[in-house]
Parts: C-alpha cells; structure tokens; sequence
C-alpha cells in the first residue's frame, strides 16, 4: 500500500521517528517545520528513554545501535538533597540500563541524519490546517495531502482544526538555567549534582539540576505560582531573575543556592501548560496527532518516550493496514487509551515532584 502524499508538521522527536519508519517501508513523506534549520534553537536538556517504550521505538527504527553509542548508563542517577543542609539524603543509580540518558539535542540529530536527503522542509511554518488534509504556509501557499500528521508540539496547528483543544496553565512553574563546563568551572556544584540527576525541594519548591553529555548541567527552579506571577519581571535581566528567585528559595542552604549564584548566562521561564485529561477525538481520515500535539503531560520523563512509541506505531499502521482511514483508527485506538492513562499518573506526579518527600522524585 503506498500513499501519494503524506505530510507531517513538526520535526521534534515523535515526526521524524514517524518519517524514519515510514521510508524504512518505501512510503514518501514530507516533514514541514519551522525552524529555519536543525540548529535554529536549543534542543533542551537530558531524556532518560524507557526499555518498554522509548527504546522499543529507536529498535523499530533501525536505531538502536546509534543511540547506544551516545547513551549514558550512568546518567540513572538520582539524589536527592535536604534543602536546609545540603546533604545527600537518597542516592540511588538503578542496576543495568533500562532508563540510559541521551541529550535531546543527540537524540535528534541521530534521527534526522537516518531521514533521505530534503525530508525535512526547514522554515515552513504553518498558518491554517483544514481536516480535509489542506495546509496553508506562513507564505501564503497551499499544499494538499492525503494525511497531515500534527507532530507540531504543546500549540499544534493540527490539533485546532481536528480538536479545538488547547493547553492549560498548571499551577507550576518551571525556570531554566544552567552552569558550563561544570567540572571544571563549577567543581563543588558538579560534585554535588551528581552523574544524573540532583534534587531538593520542600514547601512547593524544587531545585533540579541535570547533567548533560557536554560537561553542562541543565537546572530548573520549580515552584507553584499564579500564571501572571512573573508580570514585571524582565527575564532579560538577568541579575533581577536571580535576585528574585534568591529571595523565593530563601533559607536554602548556601551551597544549594550557588547553583543560582553561579548560573552561566541567563534564565527562561517556561511555565508548564498540559492538555486537559482525556483528551480524544473522533477519528478523521485525513488528520491524526503525535506526541505533545496529542498529549501534552507534564515532563516527568515520560513524554518523550511516548512522542517516540506515538510515532513508530503510526508508521507501522501506515505501511501495513489496508488504508490510510484503517491505519489512523488502529494507530489511535492504541495510542489515545495509553495516553490518558499515562496523562492521569502525570498529574498526579506532578504534585508528588513539589511534595516534600524527597523519594518521590518523578523529573
């Protein structure tokens, strides 16, 4: 079965595993994204990718061997550290390998170097979808497709014209910065993180700092605020950040406040936004999501492994059910269950992530 036109907008994670197992089976597709090109922005941080799921799907792709060679064991760390006295309290780093760490950026890259040459069509943001398969360019050009695959993240053009559907705010916060060169510039704070992942939290607030492949560590102060919290709050301003969130996590021992102290750069605040819970849709022929654009979950580690499973189970349909209708409706009668399934265990685990419980360390 072979389909003349096949479109997928977004190349994160979930699109390009799509177009990967899609052309192992001799489909054509075309990923439209807007970024100008692979390096446009930051990748973001560490993904820890499940035996069951994450790596389920680089094993349908043809990737496994790829991934290995970049993955990090050692990276399954997790510490957690008391607030008040900065010691280690838990420090855990689980047997073999089944949750091995890969930077996003890594991940990425093995997968579009896997796409034939122009798959990914770079600077093609989308204006306007229709369900009957039409996609309309910032540019003003229309294209037709016999199935468009939303792989277009948390604000997917996709879903608003199969769903309607948009992201709420959470309640919680996320503020992201980070510390370069880390064993050498920052010995204290890389010795204190760990070769994974370190927590501390208490009160509705955590400080979480990661390692990534590059010597970086990727940190996130994490707290319960009203959306509006940070109206006059100029996040160019680099000093002011700080000193606020220094106020915020005051009473914190000093060696946890160095990570702010001695942040390299600047800070990014990403307030976390998550789908409402279920959410599903009557099956159309001409359009179906993946990863965030249908189940957008708080990050807590869970997400990009089913954005990839999404993926290579609908490539899979795809290039083995009689149809494109066919393959969709078994593609989402496995993925839409799991999801929602999935989305009620993150919700929960998101107030576990700012409990006081220094086990319950879900990031």
């Amino acid at each position: 079965m072979t389909f003349p036109r096949i479109a997928i907008a977004g190349a994160g994670l979930s699109g390009l595993a799509c177009a990967r197992v899609l052309q192992l089976h001799g489909l054509e597709v075309t990923v439209f994204e807007q970024e100008s090109a692979a390096g446009a922005r930051p990748q973001g941080g560490t993904l820890d990718l499940h035996g069951d799921t994450g790596q389920v799907a680089l094993r349908t792709a043809r990737l496994d061997e790829q991934f290995r060679a970049l993955a990090r064991p050692e990276g399954q760390q997790m510490r957690g550290v008391d607030p008040h006295t900065a010691e280690v309290v838990m420090d855990d780093t689980p047997d073999g390998d089944f949750r091995p760490e890969i930077d996003r950026g890594q991940l990425r890259g093995i997968l579009l170097d896997s796409l034939s040459p122009g798959t990914v069509h770079w600077g093609r943001p989308l204006a306007d979808v229709t369900r009957a398969g039409r996609l309309t360019f910032a540019d003003g050009v229309s294209e037709d497709f016999d199935l468009v695959v939303g792989a277009d993240g948390a604000w997917s053009r996709v879903r608003r014209a199969l769903t309607g559907v948009r992201p709420e705010y959470s309640g919680v916060t996320f503020v992201e910065f980070g510390l370069d060169d880390a064993d050498r510039r920052h010995p204290a704070l890389a010795a204190l993180t760990g070769q994974g992942t370190m927590m501390t939290k208490i009160g509705g607030r955590a400080l979480v700092a990661q390692r990534t492949s590059s010597g970086h560590i990727r940190c996130y102060a994490t707290f319960y605020a009203p959306e509006g919290w940070a109206t006059g709050l100029d996040f160019a301003d680099s000093t002011a950040v700080r000193d606020h969130l220094l106020e915020r996590y005051a009473g914190w021992h000093p060696d946890l406040l160095a990570y702010l102290r001695e942040h390299d750069g600047g800070f990014t605040h990403r307030p976390l936004h998550v789908l409402p819970v279920p959410h599903a849709w009557t099956s159309t022929p001409r359009l179906t999501l993946l990863g965030d654009a249908a189940h957008l979950m708080p990050p807590l580690g869970v997400g990009a492994n089913l954005a990839l499973l999404d993926g290579t189970e609908l490539a899979t349909a795809l290039a083995t059910a009689p149809s494109a209708e066919e393959a969709v409706r078994v593609y989402e009668a496995g993925m839409l269950p799991r999801s929602i399934e999935t989305a009620k265990a993150c919700a929960s685990g998101l107030h576990d992530l700012l409990s006081d419980d220094l086990r319950s360390m879900a990031a």
